[in-house]
């Protein structure tokens, strides 16, 4: 009997060691989840969001995609920024909407200013394009592009939806992006 009972009691020992080895885990994840998709910047991008109605968990995903957080990040191909904007963008955002302000492109390194100018594109974006995915396409690859892309058969079938992407990299930054959006959702906005 007293075999048995050590027995059983070795079980129960073995059992809840192993909850506890689990849940430490699902915690020591987490941690590790929360450290990959921070709220940095948190002031910034509630203030830009509520200014033209777009979704934080977007923002977000956008700056984790395109520069990792990091304001002084440059691309190969001169994108700057929190929100990676290209020069001429930058222009035409500046010159068309921001007459009354003498920002220059290097101002896009301060997160105040680099995230209002990529929300507000965002807002402009989504005004344009009905589906979030192919305004993600003409974030990344190009608002004549993308025109181009939903009058094409080959590429659409109603004017609204891409069915195919031909420029790879755009067509992996809509899922990176996505896939992002849906992390920030379920960490952060559910």
């Amino acid at each position: 009997m007293k075999k048995q009972a050590a027995a059983a009691m070795g079980i129960v020992i073995v059992f809840f060691g192993i909850l506890g080895i689990a849940y430490l885990l699902k915690n020591v994840n987490r941690d590790y989840t929360y450290r990959d998709y921070p709220l940095k910047y948190e002031q910034e991008v509630n203030a830009a969001s509520r200014k033209y109605g777009v979704d934080k968990a977007l923002v977000y995903a956008i700056i984790k995609t395109e520069s990792n957080f990091d304001p002084d990040a440059q691309s190969h191909a001169g994108a700057l920024g929190l929100m990676q904007f290209m020069p001429n963008t930058f222009e035409w955002l500046q010159t068309y909407y921001r007459e009354d302000n003498d920002y220059v492109f290097e101002d896009l390194r301060d997160p105040a200013v680099g995230i209002d100018y990529g929300v507000q594109l965002l807002s402009i974006l989504s005004e344009m394009y009905e589906v979030e995915d192919t305004m993600l396409c003409a974030y990344n690859g190009g608002l004549g592009n993308v025109d181009e892309w939903l009058q094409n058969p080959a590429y659409s079938d109603d004017g609204k939806h891409l069915k195919v992407v031909p420029f790879p990299e755009t067509d992996n930054y809509r899922k990176l992006v996505a896939q992002n959006k849906s992390i920030y959702q379920k960490l952060y906005f559910d």
